[in-house]
Formats: structure tokens, sequence, C-alpha cells
């Protein structure tokens, strides 16, 4: 029998309650700062730099895959911990993020800033491990994250700027190997962003009525009744740039084949997605974790084979 989930301060879409509930206040406090209790932020962050190695052609590259994921963890966390101290003010208005460590006051801005700091350095010690021109490409993405926590103040498209983003790792990845190619990169990442836009948009559908209490903007709202449709869109378009960046980078027409597994998966999700019941567009969300790993089975198929 599952354990009932009794813990006021954790928040409703935490994956590991058990774990974290066992934690002492403190840690538990730290860790859920950072989402370590929600996996789902880091593998949608990590796959596409798993995306950019096996695409290059390079092979398997466990043991850097390896430091990529605890960069991923890190700097994910990071990143977290640097949008609650911005938002926290806006976090304690809407019901799923008011009891965020930070929102809620038991975490302090200057803990939260020391813990930032230390997570940080972790994924320094990461940023040394890769080539140089890769260690660039890396460092260039700290603007866009710090500029992330304020784009749903003054845009309706704040998953645009997310999907800019969370693809950059495809970009960190492929210039550890390579500099050319430059067209396909560039095709497989502007798709990646759609994915990102598409999966970030079902999410938003959690908060779209505390948001627009709030003053918060999101694709989810402008979308309005389209939602739907817009991420059928998006997911069609990333498919879409997908196959374009297969064909620049190998003219092969089996090898497009690879990308079905990954385009049937997003159909599912758009076919399935129900706005109306609280539950579903989490757990679509969540299912990108499985689109991630299908569209990097078809890199490395492309890249490799």
């Amino acid at each position: 029998m599952s354990k009932t989930f009794t813990n006021p301060d954790i928040v409703p879409d935490s994956e590991h309650r058990g774990l974290v509930e066992r934690l002492p206040q403190l840690p538990r406090d730290l860790a859920m700062l950072a989402r370590f209790d929600r996996p789902i932020g880091w593998w949608l962050l990590f796959w596409p730099c798993v995306w950019g190695v096996w695409l290059a052609g390079a092979g398997w590259q466990l043991p850097l895959l390896g430091w990529l994921l605890l960069g991923s963890i890190a700097m994910r966390g990071a990143g977290c911990v640097y949008n609650d101290i911005v938002d926290a003010k806006l976090d304690q208005q809407v019901a799923r993020t008011a009891s965020r460590p930070v929102a809620s006051g038991r975490v302090s801005k200057k803990l939260a800033w020391i813990w930032l700091v230390a997570l940080s350095l972790v994924g320094l010690f990461v940023l040394l491990r890769l080539e140089p021109l890769a260690q660039m490409v890396a460092l260039a993405s700290v603007v866009l994250v710090a500029a992330y926590p304020f784009m749903k103040r003054i845009t309706w498209w704040p998953q645009a700027w997310l999907g800019m983003v969370f693809s950059w790792g495809l970009l960190v990845g492929w210039t550890h190997f390579r500099a050319d190619n430059l067209d396909a990169l560039a095709a497989m990442y502007a798709g990646a962003a759609l994915w990102v836009i598409g999966f970030d948009t079902i999410y938003a559908l959690q908060d779209r009525e505390d948001d627009a209490l709030v003053g918060i903007r999101s694709s989810a709202l402008r979308l309005g009744g389209m939602v739907k449709g817009g991420v059928a869109l998006f997911y069609a378009g990333a498919i879409a740039l997908w196959t374009l960046a297969f064909w620049l980078y190998r003219e092969d027409w089996v090898a497009l084949l690879a990308l079905l597994p990954a385009a049937a998966h997003l159909m599912w999700q758009v076919i399935t997605l129900d706005n109306d019941d609280p539950d579903n567009p989490l757990d679509r969300f969540r299912a990108n974790r499985w689109t991630g790993a299908l569209v990097a089975a078809a890199c490395f198929v492309v890249g490799n084979a």
C-alpha cells in the first residue's frame, strides 16, 4: 500500500514524496528548492545534450554523458533556486507554489543565494571537462537563464524563452566534438525549442486560473481554448524541423524513419491531453522524458549508423 501524502511543505507535483519527507527540515527544503524531488526537469534539460553528442557521430561517449547529466542536475537546480528568489512574491500568490521554501519563508534569500552558488560550482566543475568551444557555448546560456524569470512579466510567450534555454545543451554536446554542419544543428535546435514550448504549455495548464489572477503571462493563457491545437502545431513543427535536420546531416530517406516513434509519442500526448482533468496535463508533461529518449535513439541511429 502506498504511503499517504500528508506533509504540507511538499508541493503537489513532487515525484519523490517519501524520500523527501524523510529528510530533516533544512536539507528537505534545499532539495525541494533545487527540485531534486522532481527529476523530470533535469531529464528534459539533459536529453538535448545527448542529442547533440549522438547526432555529432561521436559514438556512445558514456563518460561524457555522465558529466553532462551531473551538469544538468546541478544547473537545473541552480536555475530553479534563482527563479524562486526572483519569483518569491509571485509564488506566494499561486496555490501550487505558495509552499515553496523561499516563498513560504522557510529558507531565507541569503541561504538560497549560497545554495545557488554551491550548485553553480558543481556546474563549473563539469564545464571544465568540456572542450574550449563547448565551454564558451555553455557560458553563453547564462544570459538566457538570468532573463527567464522576467519573461512571464513582459510577454505572453515565456515558454519560447524557455525553449531556447532548455535546448541549449544540444549546442554544447555538438560543439564538444565539431563545429560544422551548422545548418543541421540550427534546424535541430529550432525543433527542440518548439518541443519545449509545446510541453511547457501543457505544464502551464495547471496554473491558468492563478496566473490570470496575479498577472502572470503564459502560452496556456494566450492560447485559451485552442491549447490542444497550439500544442499540436508546436509538436508538428518540432518533428518537421528534426526531419529537416536529419536530412541536412544525412540525405537518406530511410534514416528519417528513426523519428517515427517520437512523432507517434507526441501525437499520443496531443490526442489524450485533457484540459479539464487536473492530473492529465502533469502526466502528459512528464511523458516527455520518453520523447527525449526516443529522439536520442533517433540521433544515435542517424549520427552513428
